[in-house]
């Protein structure tokens, strides 16, 4: 499974970056397979282990700020593994220019 979660801490002000650290720096010792963008981080792994690396970084921003909002969506599929990148790349692939293309939409030689 794949979940993308945001954790955004309440009553600390503008700048939440230090608490936000926090939370990439739990997912990102968990070992598991992750990537972090402006406005969530997501994670790869099995229900259980996945769920326990949300709850943590959960409590690390908690307990810096007493109080957070967490966001979350869940993409659960049996059999899937190394989705975080399979799915991007895929996406990518048909970005991509046939062989042989040439930018503009002119014929190539």
């Amino acid at each position: 499974m794949i979940v993308a979660f945001s954790v955004t801490p309440i009553g600390a002000g503008e700048d939440v970056g230090e608490e936000v650290a926090e939370a990439v720096r739990v997912v990102r010792e968990s070992g598991l397979p992750h990537r972090t963008d402006a406005m969530f981080t997501s994670v790869e792994g099995e229900w259980d282990e996945v769920m326990a690396v949300v709850k943590r970084a959960v409590d690390a921003v908690k307990a810096r700020a007493g109080r957070v909002s967490v966001v979350l969506k869940a993409d659960i599929r049996d059999g899937v593994t190394d989705g975080l990148t399979a799915k991007v790349a895929r996406v990518e692939s048909l970005l991509s220019p046939p062989a042989g293309a040439t930018s503009g939409g002119e014929p190539s030689a």
